[in-house]
């Protein structure tokens, strides 16, 4: 049986379910698949790096705060990686790293398959970091006639809506931003577990709105549970979630995962 030995990189990621869905996937196709959580910041990204060459990783997921600082290390950025300037996957071909962001297309993967109708007139994006860059272009993808960057750096949202086009602007004031949105993407930590909160006040959602949500651990984050109560139609961070499990396997292993498979596998730990 072939093994690889896999890994994701990021802080406070002892509750991920990446290592269960990557080592089932892998059983599936034949394959000892061990994957590693290695739980640290920006500071220990060179040595990790580093060590991840010598050990032999076949591949690594890189998750907050990880996935734009770790850029300059790497040898070659995919298109999609460095368009949207982050990276959140590295695949090692020979004796090179190659970085990758599943981001979008996991975000794209999950949103058209819990709102295939979505109303894409007015979208607001909160966060502009790495998770925020890749929906923000994937949304443009989709359709998106008008995007609002809301961050509390305003010149990092500037930043991203100069690089996005035309379509896409940022905006400094988030309740002004949400007059007239028809949906909002929230792509900060805020409602993970090791950092509770709302993003935004409750009473700024209303049911013409929809919303999608990335943080899935908890699956029910404040922000989508207002969200509910306020009529909105919602998209949990699990469809993202299992989205970017399923690209990633596919990139690690070059084989063709089972979407609907990795999704009920993913839905029964989180049950």
């Amino acid at each position: 049986m072939k093994k690889l030995l896999l890994g994701l990189i990021g802080a406070g990621i002892q509750r991920s379910l990446a290592p269960a869905l990557q080592e089932e996937e892998g059983r599936h196709h034949g394959l000892r698949i061990h994957y590693q959580l290695i739980d640290a910041g920006i500071d220990a990204l060179p040595t990790l790096i580093a060590a991840a060459r010598i050990m032999g990783f076949a591949g690594l997921n890189i998750t907050f705060p990880c996935k734009q600082a770790v850029i300059p290390l790497l040898d070659e950025l995919s298109e999609e990686a460095r368009a949207i300037g982050a990276v959140n996957t590295i695949v090692r071909d020979g004796h090179r790293l190659v970085g990758h962001n599943t981001d979008g297309s996991g975000w794209s993967w999950g949103f058209r398959r819990a709102l295939p109708k979505a109303d894409l007139s007015r979208v607001v994006l909160i966060g502009a970091g790495g998770a925020g860059s890749a929906c923000a272009d994937a949304v443009l993808r989709l359709g998106a006639r008008e995007l609002l960057i809301f961050d509390r750096d305003f010149a990092r949202a500037s930043e991203l809506a100069q690089r996005l086009g035309d379509r896409a602007k940022a905006s400094a004031d988030l309740p002004a931003a949400l007059q007239g949105a028809s949906g909002v993407i929230h792509a900060t930590p805020t409602g993970m577990a090791n950092f509770p909160g709302m993003p935004l006040p409750e009473e700024l959602l209303r049911p013409s709105m929809w919303l999608s949500e990335i943080v899935y651990v908890p699956l029910q984050t404040p922000l989508l549970e207002a969200a509910r109560r306020a009529g909105c139609a919602v998209v949990d961070g699990g469809h993202m979630n299992v989205g970017q499990a399923v690209r990633g396997f596919e990139l690690f292993t070059g084989l063709k995962a089972d979407a609907v498979r990795m999704d009920a596998h993913f839905r029964s730990h989180v049950r």
